[in-house]
């Protein structure tokens, strides 16, 4: 199975599933000489870590983080770096009744196609579980941002169509009912010099929106004003330019992007989050077999009723990631283009 690995200079791979004994992350191509500890990875994993509040997974896992490699006296060597989170609260028996059955929302029927196998404890290696690992990686990444002033924002900003307060409301009521609900999570990154990100195919949007929507349960993402900007027309949406303290846009209806490179101006992604699929309400479905069943898969697990509230430390990682891939690139071709350029001299 491929796809374990994200990023091209800046790259991490993960490894682990739900109820293994372990999930953990390598990150590769991290420069060195930045101060990382274990403390600021540890702050990370438990703005997303499950067990927190009565509207998240009762899971009790305290995703203590271990730095196996790639660190000397708290700084970064430029060897990988290696960091490994134990399991600790896993509970298997509430899916053992649901093992054959392909539970409505979740990759058992698509795993089953593609590989002929998948583990049904917590859904294995397609669990949100793995999510933790990325957030480890962008601990890693933030150092490295830090270090250039710019910093990453990511919030909760909708829930079903309820805002502000009411999106708590929403939360319990389908708790209550034994459902779930969905949200939008908005990922502000400040702080961004103009300039990183390439055209054509390797849009800076193109590869945030990639990395958005690998995140498990995500089905949108957004940019500046995003869909709503087909109800403008085009004097209302495009950036002109002033000159203030620099030249820059002045308005940022494109969310910081334009022709695929920053701007230099806040970038603004938001991401759709679909309601969970664990739900203990009674639903049908069919077995492996094609046997019709009745299901309530929520009943006896531990569940997110809205996995956006825990998603933005997931998304605000997957973003911290991408800018520092796209800072190095941007790095290592201005390094490139003044030796060229020194040459030609």
């Amino acid at each position: 199975m491929g796809s374990n690995s994200f990023g091209s200079v800046f790259r991490f791979t993960t490894w682990g599933e739900s109820h293994g004994k372990e999930i953990g992350v390598v990150v590769d191509g991290c420069p060195p000489g930045l101060e990382i500890s274990r403390e600021r990875i540890q702050e990370a994993l438990d703005a997303r870590k499950p067990g927190g509040s009565a509207q998240v997974s009762p899971r009790m896992e305290e995703d203590r983080v271990e730095i196996v490699s790639g660190l000397f006296d708290g700084v970064t060597t430029g060897a990988p770096i290696a960091m490994r989170i134990a399991n600790r609260d896993v509970d298997s028996s509430s899916y053992e009744r649901a093992k054959s059955v392909l539970r409505p929302g979740h990759a058992n029927f698509t795993w089953l196609k593609k590989y002929g196998i998948f583990d049904y404890r917590g859904g294995g290696r397609a669990s949100a579980r793995e999510t933790a690992a990325r957030v480890a990686a962008g601990a890693v990444a933030e150092a490295l941002l830090e270090s250039e002033g710019i910093s990453i924002i990511a919030e909760l900003v909708q829930v079903g169509d309820a805002r502000g307060k009411e999106m708590g409301r929403r939360i319990e009521r389908a708790m209550t009912e034994g459902d779930s609900v969905g949200g939008v999570v908005e990922v502000r990154c400040l702080g961004v010099p103009s300039g990183l990100g390439d055209p054509i195919y390797e849009k800076l949007e193109a590869k945030l929106a990639s990395a958005m929507m690998s995140i498990p349960a995500t089905r949108g993402v957004e940019f500046g004003m995003g869909f709503e900007a087909v109800t403008m027309r085009g004097s209302e949406h495009n950036d002109a330019f002033i000159k203030s303290d620099r030249i820059r846009p002045e308005s940022n209806m494109a969310g910081g992007i334009q022709g695929g490179i920053s701007t230099g101006e806040e970038i603004v992604v938001r991401v759709a989050f679909k309601p969970t699929s664990s739900i203990s309400k009674m639903q049908n479905s069919v077995d492996i077999h094609g046997e019709s069943v009745e299901i309530a898969m929520g009943r006896g697990g531990r569940h997110d009723p809205c996995v956006a509230l825990r998603g933005a430390p997931v998304a605000r990682a997957m973003a911290q990631v991408v800018l520092a891939d796209c800072l190095l690139i941007q790095k290592s071709v201005c390094n490139i283009s003044s030796r060229v350029v020194s040459h030609e001299l």
